[in-house]
């Protein structure tokens, strides 16, 4: 659950302000795709920003200039305060064990994508893990999952089915919803608190970047509620 990161690649949340990025992290888009029932079933690459060593997200969900910061967190008193869970992720997880693999969920981490859905959804498909299509489909499904919420997990050897990610963010557009969803880190990457916590390295996380969630700096899924637009 600790992939390993380059030197300095983190993310550190200012008071009330912005995600402050540094170590290169790439920034590009990510659009949910859709199969002809509206379900999710893929993630399409967009836009890719230029390299930037260091760059600071809009995390009020207001900044002229989003996906960047333009200052006007300060201007309209912003309340950016962390009230997530800072339990490690395996102490906040309930356990479904299937016949060969399992699955741990954290609800609270759950960013709206909707991957977990087709098929059957994945707490059907996990206790039929045995059989070839259903576990194709459920590590598949839990794979895709941008928030981590949900990990897939061999009862064999113990260890978590991850996607495999380098150290970089994503900014996450759902056309279905008709908004923009929320700040993708994969790969690993540190999130540091306003008060200098150290937030559990996962290879996926979601961050707020509308201003709205209730569970900050995580995403709640509030961007589809508000009808949140990364209009730039």
């Amino acid at each position: 659950m600790n992939p390993q990161k380059p030197v300095g690649a983190r993310v550190k949340i200012s008071k009330n302000g912005p995600y402050l990025v540094s170590g290169a992290l790439p920034l590009h888009k990510q659009t949910i795709g859709t199969n002809e029932d509206g379900e999710s079933t893929s993630w399409d690459k967009g836009r890719q920003y230029p390299a930037q060593e260091q760059y600071a997200l809009c995390r009020c969900g207001h900044s002229a200039s989003k996906p960047f910061c333009d200052g006007t967190h300060a201007r309209i008193g912003f309340d950016g305060s962390e009230t997530a869970s800072r339990e490690p992720y395996l102490d906040q997880a309930e356990v479904i064990r299937g016949p060969t693999m399992s699955l741990t969920d954290v609800e609270g981490l759950c960013a709206f994508a909707r991957f977990c859905d087709p098929h059957g959804k994945v707490w059907n498909l996990v206790g039929e893990s045995d059989e070839p299509v259903a576990g194709k489909h459920f590590v598949s499904q839990t794979c895709a999952c941008p928030s981590g919420r949900l990990v897939a997990w061999d009862n064999e050897t113990g260890k978590p089915i991850e996607p495999a990610f380098e150290p970089s963010i994503a900014l996450i557009e759902d056309p279905a919803q008709h908004c923009s969803g929320p700040i993708w880190l994969r790969g690993g990457v540190q999130l540091i608190g306003a008060d200098g916590f150290a937030y559990e390295i996962r290879n996926r996380m979601t961050l707020c970047r509308c201003g709205a969630s209730r569970n900050k700096p995580f995403c709640d899924g509030s961007h589809a509620s508000i009808g949140f637009s990364d209009s730039e």
